[in-house]
């Protein structure tokens, strides 16, 4: 699984965050999200569940929905690892935005 890491902290917790979005490529709500990736100047791993059979069904599986964008966010803090699926293109670019900027 390829990811893209951030490191912050949360009280005295430390957080790791690493990202996957899941993508279409027929989905202008997609082609936005990415726009704002690349003027971020972020690499951000892309998952096409057009195109990846897996892709889909971790999709499905995961966040419950098969829905894109997804941006798949796990979180690995010291009390263990959580896995949240973010499905707003414009909440996707705001969360992606706060983390890339408290870089």
């Amino acid at each position: 699984m390829t990811t893209i890491e951030t490191d912050a902290t949360r009280g005295s917790e430390k957080l790791s965050e690493q990202y996957q979005l899941f993508k279409s490529d027929t989905c202008g709500f997609c082609f936005r999200v990415r726009a704002y990736v690349e003027q971020l100047g972020m690499e951000l791993p892309l998952r096409d569940v057009h195109t990846d059979a897996e892709a889909f069904r971790e999709l499905l599986q995961g966040g419950g929905k098969t829905t894109v964008p997804c941006l798949r966010i796990e979180r690995s803090t010291d009390s263990g690892t959580q896995v949240e699926w973010m499905y707003e293109s414009l909440d996707i670019m705001r969360y992606l935005g706060e983390r890339h900027a408290s870089q």
